[in-house]
């Protein structure tokens, strides 16, 4: 009898999904951004002794801005394999994902900034 939930398979869909953040990180300079703003969010987030909310706030907030990169970089790669050459549509796509890590990576700094900002001026 197979697994319905097919837990069985869990740790190969683990390795391939920790396969594409490496992929992530060792092929996108904006990956290597973020990782390094994650660095130091979470650093001045344990020095600063955030909130339990707080922390959900910026854990979503960096989560987020990581999703949007990995789609875009997902995106990307499908579009380069379609086509190398010029593509009003498929540039169109990769403006759209491109546009999307943008849009994370601006309301992950305004959360950011209303987090932070008040507990590093109380200092």
């Amino acid at each position: 009898m197979t697994d319905p939930f097919q837990f069985t398979r869990f740790p190969g869909r683990l390795a391939a999904a920790l396969r594409g953040v490496q992929h992530l990180l060792r092929t996108c300079a904006n990956a290597r951004i973020h990782l390094l703003a994650t660095v130091v969010v979470t650093g001045l987030g344990l020095w600063l002794q955030l909130s339990r909310n707080d922390w959900l706030w910026i854990i979503g907030a960096v989560g987020l801005v990581w999703s949007a990169e990995g789609f875009n970089s997902a995106i990307e790669t499908l579009a380069d394999r379609l086509s190398r050459e010029h593509d009003a549509l498929i540039g169109q796509a990769k403006d759209l994902a491109a546009g999307a890590v943008l849009l994370a990576a601006l309301a992950a700094a305004i959360i950011g900034l209303l987090v932070f900002v008040p507990r590093l001026l109380a200092l």
